[in-house]
């Protein structure tokens, strides 16, 4: 059975809901994740390899050096469906993930460019 598809005014309510960060482009939900170097992109292409891969749903992506494009869209089904929120949503918590922001030993990276692999969003 295949997967239920999103309209596109369904897509852009879930993304409004859920990821509004995320936006929907020429058939694709989208995110342009900012980095400081080419190791914050590295790291960033490899975490979401690893997320993708885990979830045997795969993205497509684009990179430049201080920047990773991430577009989801379900091939089989031609469209977005709940497969795609998913993964963007596990993707989003692990990218954006800032321990330093919250109780625990984790205290994050210093505030220190030398260290600095991420532009973290606003808020």
């Amino acid at each position: 059975m295949a997967a239920k598809t999103y309209s596109d005014a369904e897509v852009e309510d879930r993304l409004k809901a859920e990821l509004p960060t995320w936006r929907l482009e020429e058939g694709w939900i989208r995110r342009t994740y900012k980095t400081n170097s080419w190791k914050g992109t590295l790291m960033l292409i490899n975490t979401v390899g690893h997320l993708a891969e885990a979830a045997f749903h795969h993205p497509d992506l684009t990179a430049s050096y201080a920047w990773v494009e991430v577009r989801l869209m379900n091939h089989a089904a031609k469209g977005i469906t709940d497969a795609d929120f998913a993964l963007a949503r596990k993707i989003e918590d692990v990218v954006m993930w800032q321990p330093g922001k919250e109780d625990g030993p984790l205290q994050g990276t210093p505030d220190d460019p030398r260290f600095a692999y991420i532009k973290y969003d606003e808020g």
